[in-house]
């Protein structure tokens, strides 16, 4: 078959199976870190609490961290600190001088970015872990056991104990990123995405055997679970399409003579995609709108505790900010990596021009307007995509909205108000980075193989990969 084939080929050539062994082996370490426990906590207590809260923003983000915040492990952080260090550095680059000017000096300046992205992380990973240790020293199963190993009659030990887990989650957090970046620079693919995507490519069998025993019980029926199943398939389709689909504006090159030769002359186009900033946009949102949570837990007052829980997951508010966050997040993102003025000025300096287009100003506005138009359409498809877990695993919590919400919620089904029960992992979020992720993968893969003369994964046409 021509897919065996493909990947005998992978194989066959030793710098590309080197780097696919490699990628493998840094995946291999991360899930074994997963397991390793954070020193101080209960683990009974802490399988007791996270089931009580499965259904909240903590199963949500659990998700990400490939269940090492389930268990509290060294890599409880995950990658989420430096995600935010990056957007923190990408802002700043708009806004400040000193990092613009770094932008814009080649390799040196984005390897100084980096080491500033470095030095966020290690920061934010500290007051991260501070307010877990100290959202962990304090909290209480519901059956009043406490997480961490302690007199429940005394603060003895508590000191101790908050820096030993903020050494604890701030090294694991870095060696994380390190991991990441190995993989990007001497593996196969981006290696932050697939550290979250091998966190939920993992979990994947054990929810399908979840809701597999859900429907031997008789606690899901089994037409609904053959209508989520024929949804997930529908799901996926809809994220390959959107994620190949693209915007192409016709470009023409003059004919150019340079000595005796004949350079342009032909037509070509230039492709936008559709969701130009992949799953950045969500991954991004999802670590700012935790922030709140993290607060609460590091604040003590009514007023954090009604803000965490007015942005817990399934209120209108969170949907609302988590939303809001996803489409300011893609056009952020598609300004940084793409500048209409440098690629109309380039067009404009080999000779080409967009038809009906003046070259210049009015090219760099028309591929602006353009750009404006399918980012918004591929930032309200990543909304739709990302509040399809909520709705399936718990509704929408429709009675928080002042005035009109207790009447909403007597008045809608039940399946909008309460959900399904379905695991997150079967959301939006969760299939488009794995969709997305093994797309981009497997087009890098792609591209290697027919750089050494062997056949792609297709036969016709190349995978249209996307950034990740």
């Amino acid at each position: 078959m021509k897919i065996l084939e493909s990947f005998r080929n992978v194989f066959a050539v030793p710098d590309l199976r080197k780097r696919v062994l490699f990628t493998f082996a840094l995946l291999a370490v991360y899930r074994i870190g997963a397991h390793v426990p954070t020193p101080g906590l209960d683990p009974k207590a802490l399988e007791e609490f996270f089931k009580a809260s499965a259904g909240g923003l903590l199963g949500f983000l659990d998700i990400f961290s490939g269940g090492a915040l389930r268990r509290l492990s060294v890599f409880a952080l995950g990658i989420t600190p430096y995600i935010t260090a990056s957007i923190i550095l990408q802002l700043l680059t708009v806004v400040w001088p000193f990092l613009e000017k770094l932008s814009k000096e080649g390799e040196m300046g984005r390897r100084k970015i980096t080491q500033y992205t470095r030095y966020g992380t290690v920061v934010l990973s500290v007051v991260q872990g501070a307010g877990i240790a100290l959202w962990l020293w304090s909290s209480q199963t519901p059956t009043g056991k406490f997480l961490a190993v302690r007199d429940p009659g005394s603060d003895a030990g508590k000191l101790g104990f908050v820096l030993m887990a903020i050494l604890t989650l701030t090294t694991g957090t870095a060696f994380v990123m390190w991991l990441g970046e190995q993989i990007t620079e001497r593996g196969i693919g981006n290696g932050i995405s697939l550290i979250i995507f091998a966190g939920i490519v993992v979990n994947l069998p054990a929810a399908s055997w979840k809701l597999m025993q859900q429907v031997q019980r008789g606690q899901l029926s089994l037409f609904p679970a053959l209508i989520l199943m024929v949804f997930m398939v529908a799901v996926v389709a809809a994220i390959v399409y959107v994620e190949r689909a693209q915007r192409r504006i016709p470009v023409q090159y003059a004919k150019r003579v340079v000595g005796r030769r004949v350079y342009g002359g032909q037509n070509t186009y230039l492709p936008l995609r559709v969701n130009t900033g992949g799953v950045i946009p969500i991954i991004f949102a999802v670590s700012i709108i935790q922030f709140p949570q993290y607060l609460a837990s590091a604040f003590k007052s009514d007023f954090m505790k009604a803000m965490a829980n007015q942005l817990s997951i399934g209120q209108p508010l969170y949907n609302f900010f988590y939303g809001v966050s996803i489409v300011f997040f893609c056009y952020f993102y598609i300004s940084i990596i793409f500048n209409p003025t440098d690629t109309a000025e380039n067009m404009r300096k080999y000779g080409g021009f967009i038809p009906g287009i003046r070259p210049g100003k009015a090219t760099a506005d028309y591929i602006d307007d353009v750009l404006t138009r399918i980012t918004l359409i591929g930032a309200v498809y990543l909304v739709v995509v990302a509040l399809i877990p909520e709705f399936l695993m718990m509704g929408f919590k429709v009675q928080s909205i002042p005035g009109i919400g207790p009447w909403l919620d007597s008045n809608l089904p039940a399946f909008v108000t309460q959900g399904l029960g379905v695991p997150f992992f079967f959301g939006g979020t969760s299939l488009l980075i794995v969709v997305g992720v093994a797309m981009d993968t497997v087009q890098q893969i792609e591209s290697q193989l027919v750089m050494r003369n062997y056949d792609g994964f297709l036969k016709k046409g190349r995978i249209r990969g996307r950034r990740a």
